[in-house]
C-alpha cells in the first residue's frame, strides 16, 4: 500500500522492533505520514506492514542495497521524499587501547558512511519534496563517554558532516536536523557481548567496564516512545526563521533523551564539566585507587 495523494512520506533506517527507529515509525504513522520502514531483515517488520506501512529491505553499508531501495521508494512516492531519518546504527564499547581497527571500520561503515551514502542517494527525492533529513546522532558526539571512543568518534563525525550538509542543501530547500540523543531505551544498547582482552590494562577494573556496557539503559533512560513523539512533533512543526527555530519550528539541533538537557547546558560552561562528570560517573576514580594500591604493594615487596 502506497501513500495517498498529498500524503507526506518518511523513510526510516534501522527499524527493528524495540529500537528508536521502530518507535519513530509508529510516531510518524500516528501523525498520518506514510512510513517506509527498512531493516536488513524485512521479516522483523511484519507488524508494521500490517499497520499499512511500506516495508523494504535495506543495508546501509551496501551500495547495491541502497540503490535498490532508492528505486523502490521512487516508485512508491513518485520521486519525492519528505523525510529521511538516518537511524541505523551500531554500538561500540571498548577501551581505546583495546580497539580492533577492523571492528572500528564496521562501526564507521554503519554509523558514518551509511548516513553519507543515504543522504547522497536520496538527495534527488528530498530536493523534489523540499524535505527534511534527520540524522540520529548522540550526546556521545560532545561527551567523553569513557570506553566509547570509537562510538563517540562516529557520532562526532555525523554532527560535523550534518552541519556542512545543512549549508550545501539549503539553496535547494532541504533542511537538516541533527538529533542529539541522550540515554534512550534500546535493544542494541542492552547487548553485553563485548569483553575485555585478557591483556587489557583495564582488567583490574573489569567490573567498571561491565557496568559501562549497559550504562545508557540504567541512567535517566527515556522510553523510545517518548523520544520518538518529541522528535516527530519537531519534524512536523512549521518553518520559522533561523533564530526562532529551536523554540517554535523545526530545529537544526534536537536535544532529547536522558541527560540531554544537562549536556546542552554544559556546552555553555566548558568541556571540563563533562570531563569531571563522566570521569567520576563511569568509575575512573576507582581505577586511580586500584593503581595507587598496586604501587603501594610494589614498594612493600
Amino acid at each position: 500500500m502506497g501513500p495517498k495523494p498529498g500524503q507526506k512520506t518518511a523513510l526510516i533506517t534501522g527499524c527493528t522492533p524495540g529500537g528508536i527507529g521502530h518507535a519513530i515509525c509508529l510516531a510518524f504513522h500516528t501523525k498520518g505520514v506514510h512510513v517506509i520502514a527498512t531493516a536488513r531483515n524485512p521479516a522483523v517488520l511484519t507488524e508494521m506492514a500490517a499497520l499499512g506501512m511500506t516495508t523494504l529491505t535495506l543495508d546501509v553499508t551496501k551500495e547495491e542495497s541502497i540503490k535498490a531501495c532508492h528505486e523502490e521508494v521512487a516508485g512508491i512516492t513518485g520521486g519525492k521524499l519528505d523525510f529521511l531519518v538516518n537511524n541505523a546504527g551500531r554500538t561500540h564499547t571498548h577501551p581505546a587501547t583495546d580497539l580492533s581497527i577492523p571492528d572500528v571500520r564496521e562501526t564507521f561503515e554503519t554509523n558514518v558512511f551509511g548516513v553519507m551514502a543515504m543522504c547522497a542517494a536520496f538527495s534527488d527525492q528530498l530536493i523534489a519534496a523540499k524535505g527534511l533529513i534527520i540524522n540520529i546522532a548522540s550526546l556521545a558526539a560532545i561527551t567523553p563517554y569513557v570506553f566509547g571512543s570509537a562510538y563517540c568518534a562516529t557520532k562526532g563525525a555525523v554532527t560535523a558532516y550534518s552541519r556542512t550538509l545543512r549549508l550545501e542543501l539549503k539553496p535547494f530547500g532541504v533542511r537538516v536536523m541533527v538529533a542529539m540523543t541522550g540515554t534512550v531505551r534500546s535493544q542494541i544498547a542492552s547487548k553485553t557481548h563485548r569483553t575485555l582482552p585478557e591483556n587489557s590494562i583495564y582488567q583490574r577494573v573489569k567490573d567498571v567496564f561491565e557496568r559501562r556496557l549497559t550504562f545508557s539503559q540504567n541512567n535517566a533512560t527515556v522510553g523510545t516512545d517518548e523520544y520518538a513523539r518529541k522528535l516527530v512533533a519537531k519534524a512536523l512543526a512549521p518553518e520559522w526563521p533561523l533564530v526562532l527555530r529551536s523554540w517554535f519550528g523545526r530545529p537544526d539541533w534536537f536535544w532529547a533523551g536522558g541527560w540531554a538537557g544537562k549536556a546542552w547546558f554544559s556546552t555553555w560552561l566548558g568541556e571540563w564539566v563533562l570531563d569531571v562528570v563522566m570521569y567520576r560517573m563511569i568509575g575512573m576514580k576507582h581505577l586511580e585507587r586500584v593503581l595507587r594500591e598496586e604501587e603501594r604493594q610494589k614498594k612493600l615487596a
